[in-house]
Protein backbone atom coordinates (compact mmCIF):
# COMPACT_ATOMS: atom_id res chain seq x y z
CA UNK A 1 0.00 0.00 0.00
CA UNK A 2 0.85 3.78 -0.62
CA UNK A 3 2.09 6.07 1.94
CA UNK A 4 -0.62 5.79 4.46
CA UNK A 5 -1.51 6.93 7.91
CA UNK A 6 -4.58 5.59 10.41
CA UNK A 7 -6.74 8.59 11.72
CA UNK A 8 -8.65 7.07 14.95
CA UNK A 9 -11.36 9.58 15.78
CA UNK A 10 -12.66 10.68 19.21
CA UNK A 11 -11.84 7.76 20.91
CA UNK A 12 -12.17 9.70 24.09
CA UNK A 13 -12.79 9.25 27.68
CA UNK A 14 -15.94 11.55 27.37
CA UNK A 15 -17.67 9.09 25.04
CA UNK A 16 -16.40 6.24 26.31
CA UNK A 17 -17.51 6.67 30.30
CA UNK A 18 -20.17 8.11 32.34
CA UNK A 19 -21.29 11.12 30.37
CA UNK A 20 -24.47 12.60 28.23
CA UNK A 21 -22.35 11.62 25.07
CA UNK A 22 -21.31 8.03 26.17
CA UNK A 23 -20.90 6.05 22.93
CA UNK A 24 -22.13 2.43 24.78
CA UNK A 25 -20.38 0.77 20.86
CA UNK A 26 -17.33 2.45 21.60
CA UNK A 27 -16.38 -0.67 24.22
CA UNK A 28 -16.84 -2.79 21.63
CA UNK A 29 -15.36 -1.73 18.17
CA UNK A 30 -11.78 -1.32 20.76
CA UNK A 31 -10.53 -4.32 20.10
CA UNK A 32 -10.02 -3.69 16.07
CA UNK A 33 -8.61 -0.34 16.78
CA UNK A 34 -6.47 -1.84 19.03
CA UNK A 35 -4.86 -4.21 16.44
CA UNK A 36 -4.71 -1.50 14.02
CA UNK A 37 -2.81 1.11 16.70
CA UNK A 38 -0.52 -2.08 18.67
CA UNK A 39 0.64 -2.69 15.05
CA UNK A 40 0.99 1.12 13.48
CA UNK A 41 1.11 3.12 16.34
CA UNK A 42 3.61 5.23 14.54
CA UNK A 43 0.96 5.59 11.72
CA UNK A 44 -1.74 6.76 14.05
CA UNK A 45 -2.91 9.98 14.35
CA UNK A 46 -5.73 10.48 17.11
CA UNK A 47 -8.06 13.19 16.54
CA UNK A 48 -9.59 14.30 19.69
CA UNK A 49 -12.74 16.87 19.96
CA UNK A 50 -12.34 19.85 22.65
CA UNK A 51 -15.32 21.53 23.97
CA UNK A 52 -14.43 24.89 24.79
CA UNK A 53 -14.62 26.20 28.13
CA UNK A 54 -18.34 27.69 27.85
CA UNK A 55 -20.76 28.47 25.08
CA UNK A 56 -20.00 32.08 24.53
CA UNK A 57 -16.22 30.73 23.40
CA UNK A 58 -17.64 29.24 20.82
CA UNK A 59 -18.73 30.79 17.07
CA UNK A 60 -22.01 30.93 15.56
CA UNK A 61 -24.27 28.23 16.11
CA UNK A 62 -21.83 26.48 18.10
CA UNK A 63 -23.00 28.57 20.93
CA UNK A 64 -26.62 27.01 20.41
CA UNK A 65 -24.63 23.70 20.29
CA UNK A 66 -22.93 24.32 23.93
CA UNK A 67 -25.39 26.17 25.14
CA UNK A 68 -27.28 22.52 25.16
CA UNK A 69 -24.41 20.73 26.55
CA UNK A 70 -23.04 22.93 28.40
CA UNK A 71 -22.41 20.33 31.38
CA UNK A 72 -19.70 18.95 28.24
CA UNK A 73 -18.14 22.87 28.29
CA UNK A 74 -14.55 22.94 30.08
CA UNK A 75 -16.37 24.77 33.63
CA UNK A 76 -18.01 21.82 33.94
CA UNK A 77 -15.66 18.76 32.17
CA UNK A 78 -12.73 17.65 34.05
CA UNK A 79 -10.30 18.57 30.97
CA UNK A 80 -8.83 14.87 31.48
CA UNK A 81 -12.26 13.37 30.14
CA UNK A 82 -11.17 14.70 27.02
CA UNK A 83 -8.01 12.58 26.68
CA UNK A 84 -8.08 9.42 24.19
CA UNK A 85 -9.45 6.21 25.94
CA UNK A 86 -6.45 4.33 28.05
CA UNK A 87 -6.34 1.28 26.22
CA UNK A 88 -5.56 3.48 23.19
CA UNK A 89 -3.23 6.74 25.12
CA UNK A 90 -0.37 4.06 26.36
CA UNK A 91 0.61 3.84 22.16
CA UNK A 92 1.34 8.30 22.52
CA UNK A 93 3.90 8.72 21.64
CA UNK A 94 4.54 7.03 18.52
CA UNK A 95 0.83 7.54 17.89
CA UNK A 96 -0.02 11.32 17.76
CA UNK A 97 -3.17 13.66 18.81
CA UNK A 98 -4.63 16.19 16.97
CA UNK A 99 -7.59 18.20 18.64
CA UNK A 100 -10.16 19.96 17.01
CA UNK A 101 -13.33 22.44 18.29
CA UNK A 102 -15.62 20.87 15.05
CA UNK A 103 -16.70 17.81 14.08
CA UNK A 104 -14.34 17.52 11.13
CA UNK A 105 -10.31 17.36 12.00
CA UNK A 106 -9.64 18.85 8.36
CA UNK A 107 -11.11 22.90 9.50
CA UNK A 108 -8.14 24.52 11.17
CA UNK A 109 -5.97 22.83 8.16
CA UNK A 110 -3.08 21.87 10.47
CA UNK A 111 -3.68 17.98 9.56
CA UNK A 112 -4.15 18.13 6.21
CA UNK A 113 -0.65 20.53 5.89
CA UNK A 114 1.00 17.41 8.24
CA UNK A 115 -0.34 14.90 6.07
CA UNK A 116 1.08 16.56 2.94
CA UNK A 117 4.55 17.20 4.20
CA UNK A 118 4.86 13.68 5.24
CA UNK A 119 3.92 12.43 1.41
CA UNK A 120 0.57 10.50 3.20
CA UNK A 121 -1.69 9.73 0.43
CA UNK A 122 -4.27 7.16 2.18
CA UNK A 123 -5.73 7.40 5.15
CA UNK A 124 -7.19 4.27 6.82
CA UNK A 125 -10.17 5.78 9.46
CA UNK A 126 -11.85 4.27 12.55
CA UNK A 127 -13.41 5.40 15.83
CA UNK A 128 -16.75 7.47 16.11
CA UNK A 129 -19.21 8.32 16.11
CA UNK A 130 -20.09 7.29 12.39
CA UNK A 131 -23.27 9.68 11.54
CA UNK A 132 -21.03 12.56 12.58
CA UNK A 133 -17.80 12.99 13.34
CA UNK A 134 -16.01 10.03 11.49
CA UNK A 135 -18.96 11.10 8.89
CA UNK A 136 -16.87 14.43 8.58
CA UNK A 137 -13.67 13.14 8.50
CA UNK A 138 -14.72 10.69 5.88
CA UNK A 139 -15.92 13.71 3.46
CA UNK A 140 -12.98 15.99 4.02
CA UNK A 141 -10.59 13.38 3.39
CA UNK A 142 -12.35 12.58 -0.26
CA UNK A 143 -12.69 16.30 -0.43
CA UNK A 144 -8.86 16.92 0.05
CA UNK A 145 -8.06 13.81 -2.64
CA UNK A 146 -7.00 11.09 -0.16
CA UNK A 147 -8.08 7.60 -0.79
CA UNK A 148 -10.14 6.77 2.03
CA UNK A 149 -10.33 3.37 3.78
CA UNK A 150 -13.01 2.88 6.66
CA UNK A 151 -12.64 0.09 9.05
CA UNK A 152 -16.41 -0.68 9.01
CA UNK A 153 -15.87 -3.18 11.84
CA UNK A 154 -13.64 -0.43 14.09
CA UNK A 155 -16.39 2.43 13.54
CA UNK A 156 -18.98 3.29 15.98
CA UNK A 157 -22.37 5.40 16.90
CA UNK A 158 -24.76 6.25 19.50
CA UNK A 159 -27.19 5.06 17.12
CA UNK A 160 -27.99 1.93 15.23
CA UNK A 161 -30.10 3.31 12.43
CA UNK A 162 -27.34 6.38 11.47
CA UNK A 163 -24.71 4.76 12.17
CA UNK A 164 -25.78 1.70 9.36
CA UNK A 165 -27.08 4.54 6.89
CA UNK A 166 -23.80 6.17 7.19
CA UNK A 167 -22.43 3.08 5.99
CA UNK A 168 -25.12 2.46 3.61
CA UNK A 169 -24.46 6.26 2.64
CA UNK A 170 -20.24 5.93 2.25
CA UNK A 171 -20.55 2.69 0.42
CA UNK A 172 -23.01 3.70 -2.07
CA UNK A 173 -22.35 7.01 -2.86
CA UNK A 174 -18.45 7.80 -2.47
CA UNK A 175 -17.14 3.85 -4.01
CA UNK A 176 -14.95 5.42 -6.12
CA UNK A 177 -13.06 7.05 -3.76
CA UNK A 178 -13.58 4.86 -0.71
CA UNK A 179 -13.00 1.66 0.16
CA UNK A 180 -14.33 -0.33 3.61
CA UNK A 181 -13.42 -3.22 4.58
CA UNK A 182 -13.10 -4.94 7.83
CA UNK A 183 -10.33 -4.65 10.54
CA UNK A 184 -8.78 -8.31 9.59
CA UNK A 185 -8.67 -7.62 5.62
CA UNK A 186 -6.92 -4.26 6.27
CA UNK A 187 -4.21 -5.86 8.64
CA UNK A 188 -3.63 -8.75 5.82
CA UNK A 189 -2.92 -6.84 3.44
CA UNK A 190 -1.23 -3.99 5.21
Amino acid sequence: MDNWRHICVDMQRLFAEDTPWHVPWLKLVLPPIEAVVDRFADRTIFTAFTPPKNALQSPGTWQAYYQKWWMMTGEHLPVEMTGVVTSLARFIPPARVFTKTTYSPWVDGTLNRTLRSEGVSTVVISGGETDVCVLATVLGAIDLGYRTIVLEDAVCSGSDPTHDASLKLLNDRFSVQLDMCATEEFLRDA
